[in-house]
């Protein structure tokens, strides 16, 4: 949610010179995290005010021209134009290089046509003062020539806070500029100016007078409405909005419609509430009716596009049609045009659960169903009713209010008030502060909470707006006093309690050795990606999930639409954008995987998953002889198995026909009896449909059958050795067929005593052949081998190989 500095100027007092980045820090400290700061109107400054001076044919296009224009103080400047309304004499906009364009276009001196042009002449489109526009900004014939559009249009600065919304989920008073204000106001300790308080309320009551009005409303009971409000106003022009409120709906990311639409925009960002502007001549019957609907029917809504509505969604309708998509968006037909003259204006208040509910299933969120999503008080209603009335009033001189304004829904005046008791003693020994009476009544009072207070217990009235699902419990009235005191300002003391020593699970254990291994053995970063995926990423990575029935019918996002059979697709996902960023990388998760079961359902199952990536080298030996030690450290008995045609061995780990798996490189870890986990690189090919530029090997474990099981400690004490070994490097050359593993089960087999252990270094195919570097460690325990003894030893073991079938590299 993008908020308006100066817009909150409007209710709050705050010093002019104030640091943006002073402000964004206390915000996010006290209330919600502010992700951006930006400042605006500095673009502003450096486009300016010219008058062209010379037009002539480009050379080599001739739908471009060559635009001389006067800069003003005697400078002139020439630009490559291809606008079609160019002429001589007109006055227009420029913008230099190095302005970045509101559209996000960044001016760089460039070649077109071979003729170097620096800057541009700039159209409505180009400045985001319109949507579409066929040529060159047309100024009046007295605009001053070197002025810059700040002091000629009188654009003001502003600086903008960008604010995280999961920040404000639980705050639905802070979706607008008054709530925000209000909150800034008790941070800054600072008068919160409201004008729209209940004697303005009835004042504009008493001005729309008791006349019999032209539209009527009728909420029926089983519907998602809370309170309808709605009044209708003659007689208004429908046109450009003035500059300043254009200039707050951009601030705010909403583009200028027109005059109406910009209203209605514009009080729901200030106030927070939803609302929606009918052309008063598409209501056919003079009634407007608000129900759920009986029937099936095809809505075409404000953005063009048809919606399929279902029984049970609430709809505004006359008598003939559908007019409205209740709490989400209006109708196409219905809305205001240009040629509207009466208007009805509507204000009303939605449950929230069938509003997420209709909005989710039709992918449709819009800046009104986010609003009501979040219980929205429907006390707020008539207020943001006059609010508009207001506005279309001070803007159309010759508007006049149809009537007094009609109400259908709950009795408001019945709402009871919520109240919370709660002590100071309780206060500061939860925060661990020292605050008196008069210091907690201040904050709560600044917050416009309501406060009785005696012998240091408190009787909280929560405001209206607070009490739709934000402030429940004493705990959440403590939490306000804590962050407006700063919790940064509490000085933090640790508590006297007695520490009883908990007894980890064998899962526990089991998981701790898992990521301890990982971190510091193998040098990787633990990385959590969410159990939901969609359609999209399982295409990409051309992943056949065998779990299809456990997609949700009601998604929040079609990319996380149902849960995972595997934590393949999203580490390949994580690895794009680690590619992109670093030489290598090397990354785990430990997490979930979920397969369907015909008793239960669906079965959640633990999975580990470990990835080594490098741009240059392949990692896949590195990853097989670390996956090795993992599984010697955490006491897994396994065997690593050459995968067999047809496979004696079927698993769950992924499909035996996924392009993803390497022909050549891949280890299946078979643990007590079946095979739980695989090590394998990705095959080329899909890293290149993925855009992964590099080697990326993996590691994939199954953990849910053994996790629970106790793990005995098995680790024996071997000394250090006392004498020096000796490593023997040799390169094999067998044929394609011949399995590396099938070398490394006969060197296991060497009745040598002096070979300690074997491991691969390289591999390399060429043609039909394949060299297989194996590196050797040969040691005694007694005495330390010498070299004649050491070259029998290489001997020997060249010799058993050659017998084997795997002779050296000639």
């Amino acid at each position: 949610m993008k908020v308006s500095l100066d817009w909150i100027r409007d209710f709050v007092d705050l010093p002019q010179d104030i640091s943006p980045k002073d402000f964004s820090s206390k915000f996010t400290l006290a209330t919600a995290e502010v992700e951006d700061v930006i400042v605006t109107g500095d673009f502003w400054n450096k486009v300016t005010v010219v008058e062209v001076l010379e037009k002539e044919r480009h050379p080599e296009a001739d739908k471009l021209n060559l635009v001389t224009f006067a800069l003003g103080g005697g400078k002139t400047f020439k630009v490559v134009c291809g606008a079609g309304n160019v002429e001589v004499g007109m006055k227009t906009v420029y913008a230099p290089t190095g302005t970045l364009l509101p559209t996000g276009l960044l001016l760089e001196p460039k070649k077109i046509r071979g003729i170097m042009s620096e800057g541009m002449l700039c159209s409505e489109e180009e400045l985001a003062l319109a949507e579409s526009s066929e040529g060159l900004i047309v100024l009046p014939t007295d605009a001053p020539v070197g002025e810059s559009l700040k002091n000629y249009w009188k654009k003001s600065s502003d600086v903008v806070l960008d604010i995280d919304n999961k920040s404000l989920t639980h705050r639905p008073d802070l979706w607008g500029h008054l709530g925000m204000a209000r909150e800034v106001a008790a941070i800054y300790r600072t008068e919160f100016k409201n004008k729209f308080t209940q004697k303005w309320i009835e004042d504009w009551r008493a001005k729309a007078g008791k006349a019999t009005p032209p539209v009527t409303v009728q909420v029926e009971k089983d519907c998602a409405g809370l309170a309808y409000f709605g009044i209708s106003i003659d007689s208004i022009t429908v046109g450009k909005s003035p500059q300043w409120m254009k200039e707050r709906l951009e601030a705010a990311g909403l583009r200028s419609i027109n005059s109406i639409v910009d209203i209605s925009n514009y009080v729901m960002l200030e106030l927070g509430m939803p609302n929606h502007i009918f052309d008063r001549n598409q209501i056919n019957g003079g009634k407007v009716l608000i129900s759920q609907l009986k029937k099936e029917e095809t809505f075409k809504t404000l953005d063009e596009i048809d919606r399929q509505l279902i029984p049970g969604d609430t709809v505004i309708s006359d008598n003939e049609k559908t007019l409205v998509l209740a709490g989400i968006m209006g109708g196409l037909e219905s809305g205001v045009t240009e040629s509207t003259q009466n208007i009805f204006i509507e204000v009303a208040n939605w449950k929230a659960s069938p509003i997420r509910k209709t909005s989710v299933r039709l992918g449709l969120r819009s800046d009104s169903s986010q609003r009501y999503e979040k219980s929205l008080d429907s006390q707020l209603c008539e207020r943001t009713l006059w609010r508009i009335v207001e506005l279309v009033l001070e803007l159309n001189s010759n508007a006049k209010i149809n009537g007094q304004s009609v109400y259908d829904g709950a009795d408001l005046s019945s709402i009871p008030a919520v109240n919370i008791n709660l002590s100071l003693d309780k206060i500061n020994k939860t925060l661990g502060t020292n605050l008196s009476q008069n210091e907690v009544s201040d904050i709560l009072t600044r917050l416009d909470f309501g406060i009785q207070n005696k012998n240091d217990q408190f009787n909280i009235v929560v405001p209206s707006y607070r009490a739709t699902k934000d402030i429940e419990c004493d705990s959440d009235i403590i939490e306000e006093v804590g962050r407006i005191v700063g919790f940064d300002n509490i000085t933090p003391h640790s508590p006297q309690v007695e520490v009883i020593p908990v007894r980890l699970s064998e899962k526990q254990k089991l998981y701790r050795k898992i990521r301890d291994f990982c971190v510091y053995e193998m040098g990787s970063f633990e990385i959590q990606t969410y159990p939901l995926v969609g359609e999209a990423l399982n295409k990409k990575t051309f992943w056949n999930a065998k779990n299809s029935d456990l997609i949700l019918k009601n998604p929040v996002s079609v990319d996380h639409d149902r849960m995972r059979d595997s934590l393949i697709p999203s580490l390949l996902e994580s690895m794009i954008t680690n590619s992109k960023h670093q030489e290598s990388a090397r990354i785990f998760e430990l997490g979930r995987r979920y397969a369907s079961d015909k008793k239960d359902f669906s079965k959640d199952l633990s999975q580990l998953i470990v990835a080594y990536f490098d741009k240059d080298k392949n990692p896949y030996l590195e990853l097989l002889n670390d996956s090795e030690r993992f599984f010697d450290a955490i006491q897994l008995p396994y065997d690593l198995l050459r995968p067999s045609q047809p496979n004696k061995f079927p698993h769950a780990l992924y499909d035996e026909n996924w392009i993803g798996v390497h022909p050549f490189e891949r280890f299946d870890v078979r643990v007590m009896g079946k095979i739980h986990g695989s090590i394998l690189s990705i095959h080329p090919m899909l890293l290149k449909k993925l855009k992964i530029k590099g080697h990326l090997s993996v590691m994939i474990l199954d953990l849910w059958s053994f996790e629970e099981r106790e793990m005995k400690d098995k680790t024996k004490y071997r000394p250090l050795a006392k004498y020096p070994g000796s490593d023997f490097d040799y390169t094999l050359e067998v044929g394609n067929e011949v399995q590396v593993g099938d070398i490394l089960d006969s060197l296991r087999k060497c009745k040598l005593s002096e070979l300690k252990k074997s491991g691969i270094v390289d591999i390399f195919n060429q043609n039909d052949k394949k060299y297989v570097t194996i590196r050797s460690h040969f040691a005694d325990n007694e005495k330390t081998l010498s070299g004649d003894f050491l070259t029998q030893l290489q001997n020997s073991i060249l010799d058993y190989l050659s017998r084997a079938g795997y002779p050296l590299k000639s």
